[in-house]
């Protein structure tokens, strides 16, 4: 494999999926830090060479650059156990990837970024209005895992795969948003499942 740079932001849930994925597979990555809270993601020289998008994390692959942490979790775990092989498993897989992204992670992961990097008093108006409804999404979407985690170890085919790696990331700090992870206690004993494993790295 050619090498590889992780550009990230040390402290995002996001960057840490990477990282944790290519702890679990045995893959090292060079690391090179952002801030993002001083713009250094929007400056000409990263839009134009490494995401247009402005955002991080972003996997370099040799001279190619791959955004979103999804994408770049699949590109390292392909082939290794972290992707089932069954066609409905790995769909399921996908499935749950994709939920992480469109209803739990816009939710937990915005609100711990407000609460720990902006704080609540310094929110401007947009960012206070939304505040209710991000916490009845992020709690309908620990509700929703907690319920799943009372028939299972882990999200899909009973055993450990890169959808608890895309769940664990912003779940495991979701009490930085001020989401009681005390009151899902099916979550709870699955974040020390996966804290358990071997080869784990905390954040």
């Amino acid at each position: 494999m050619s090498d590889l740079i992780l550009h990230e932001y040390a402290a995002s849930g996001n960057c840490y999926k990477i990282r944790l994925t290519a702890a679990h597979v045995g893959i090292p990555l060079e690391r090179r830090e952002y801030d993002i809270v001083a713009g250094d993601t929007r400056t000409p020289a990263f839009l134009e060479r490494i995401n247009a998008n402005g955002r991080i994390p972003v996997l370099q692959v040799g001279d190619d650059f791959l955004p979103e942490s999804a994408a770049a979790c699949l590109y390292l775990a392909d082939g290794t156990p972290l992707i089932p092989h069954d066609r409905f498993d790995r769909a399921d897989m996908l499935h749950w990837m994709f939920w992480e992204q469109y209803s739990q992670e816009p939710n937990i992961a915005t609100l711990r970024f407000w609460m720990t990097t902006i704080g609540e008093a310094g929110l401007d108006d947009l960012q206070r209005a939304q505040l209710p409804g991000k916490r009845a999404a992020g709690a309908a979407a620990l509700a929703l895992m907690d319920a799943h985690l009372a028939r299972t170890p882990f999200f899909v085919a009973g055993r450990f795969t890169l959808a608890d790696i895309a769940l664990f990331a912003y779940t495991h700090v979701a009490a930085d948003g001020g989401f009681r992870l005390e009151s899902y206690p099916a979550v709870s004993d699955w974040l020390a499942r996966v804290a358990g494993q071997p080869r784990h790295i905390a954040m």
